[in-house]
């Protein structure tokens, strides 16, 4: 038995290689093609071109072979994966059959046509890798609305099935307005109908209470005994740590309110008034929910003129997302999601439409404090998101008279507490994120000190049961 589970690990431990591998011989493909049709028809071009497609036939069967190894795993959907894996099959094929006509010398045309089949195999099955790996939805979810209408698409919002807003906190159903919002916003993207990393899928009650491959995940008024609790409390450094190394993990807050959901029975019909409820998670609960009492920025209420379209056009040949916040707004949101390599000199173009940047999220880019004072040039800025790039202390100084700036993403950056000085001369800042920084607990008691209503989200750190003191930070005792 201990042998065949073995044998199982070192499968899987080599299909983990197979996105590495895949796209050296996607690469190579698109170059023998791109020779094919675009070069000169010489004997030593047609020798290359059956070089390459030999070379792209060996590392297609190498990463067919890992792409098995990891489809063992069990964690995707059966449907979507059996035709990835057939039309992976089908492009090795048509890259050994290609290899060996070209080299018996057949006529170009059916060679041409041959190809041209093999490039769209190639396309087709990386599209459903893609939708493996990142939901179905990758390529649309943030498509502009305009784009979506023209091709006869729903919105994406309407797409969703929209959660209740919480209107009456006591009335509110514990799992539907609170647990599933936050399920879906940190561990869906893994554990969802398509992907399930463990065999785990954490979308509808019935699978929750399922579990994965090693059993239930909650044991009913148990918490510290649930999968569920148990791996988000473990060190971040921990291999079975939840959400993994590079995730968002959850805050202090999020992970009291499913603590208590669980120690409470982990009901799906109940609603917060009807389980129990002492002091410190009324605290915790007023906090999770302080957002949906949250007054409108004072930004909103402004009239500012439209962006110029061939502007917002500029920058989205950055491979940046400059998209109007709502339909009757004139306000824009920027998001470097699809762009990691921006740089300062691209980004520069957003001076056309700094008056009408309301959102700029530049995370996981090489951005640093060369582009802080561009930053702070935009007069209505509202969010700011720089997780995970190259942002110092000293660069935070730029940011201090901002006037409507309300919430600023620095998880992943060298931020420490020097820097914590520099947001506390932002009067607006009501949010900031700092977990996987250098800041320290006494920096924190510091920032809060000077501006008290300030939350801030620093990732868990103490230890369990929970306290909650007065400024509704969840901390150790």
């Amino acid at each position: 038995m201990m042998v065949a589970e073995a044998g199982q690990s070192w499968l899987i431990f080599w299909g983990h290689f197979h996105p590495m591998l895949v796209h050296l011989p996607i690469g190579m493909f698109f170059i023998a093609g791109i020779l094919q049709f675009f070069s000169k028809q010489t004997s030593e071009n047609h020798e290359i071109i059956v070089r390459i497609l030999i070379w792209t036939t060996v590392f297609s069967i190498l990463s067919a072979a890992m792409g098995w190894s990891l489809a063992q795993s069990g964690e995707y959907d059966p449907e979507a994966l059996q035709i990835h894996q057939w039309l992976g099959i089908s492009t090795c094929g048509l890259s050994a059959v290609l290899a060996f006509a070209m080299r018996s010398g057949m006529n170009p045309r059916p060679t041409n046509t041959l190809f041209i089949l093999g490039l769209t195999c190639l396309t087709i099955t990386g599209h459903y890798g893609g939708n493996l790996t990142h939901g179905s939805d990758y390529l649309t979810a943030s498509l502009p609305g305009s784009a979506r209408k023209m091709l006869g698409m729903k919105e994406a919002e309407a797409e969703r099935k929209e959660v209740p807003k919480i209107t009456n906190l006591p009335e509110a159903i514990v799992y539907t307005q609170l647990v599933k919002p936050l399920l879906t916003q940190k561990c869906t993207s893994c554990h969802n109908d398509q992907k399930q990393k463990g065999k785990l899928r954490l979308d509808t009650p019935d699978f929750i209470l399922k579990g994965g491959e090693d059993g239930p995940i909650i044991s009913a008024g148990k918490p510290l005994d649930s999968e569920l609790i148990k791996r988000l409390l473990l060190d971040e450094n921990d291999e079975h740590h939840m959400p993994p190394k590079g995730k968002t993990p959850l805050t202090e807050n999020e992970i009291a309110l499913l603590h208590w959901w669980v120690q409470h029975g982990a009901d799906f019909t109940k609603k917060v008034a009807q389980l129990p409820a002492d002091e410190k998670i009324k605290k915790v609960l007023t906090a999770y929910t302080k957002m949906e009492e949250t007054q409108e920025s004072p930004v909103f209420k402004l009239t500012i003129k439209a962006a110029n379209e061939a502007d917002l056009e500029r920058i989205r040949k950055h491979g940046l997302l400059a998209n109007p916040i709502s339909k009757d707004q004139n306000f824009i949101e920027v998001n470097a999601i699809n762009a990691p390599r921006v740089t300062s000199k691209e980004l520069a173009d957003l001076r056309a439409i700094q008056e009408q940047i309301v959102r700029l999220k530049l995370g996981n880019t090489c951005v640093g404090g060369d582009f802080i004072q561009e930053i702070a040039a935009m007069p209505l800025l509202i969010h700011l998101d720089l997780n995970h790039t190259k942002m110092a202390d000293k660069d935070l100084e730029e940011l201090k008279n901002m006037a409507y700036l309300e919430s600023i993403n620095l998880v992943g950056t060298q931020i420490s507490d020097r820097g914590l000085v520099h947001l506390a001369k932002i009067k607006s800042l009501k949010r900031a994120y700092l977990w996987q920084t250098r800041v320290t607990e006494k920096g924190i008691l510091a920032l809060k000190k000077i501006n008290p209503a300030l939350t801030v989200k620093s990732g868990f750190k103490g230890k369990w049961p929970l306290e909650v003191d007065s400024t509704q930070m969840v901390l150790a005792k």
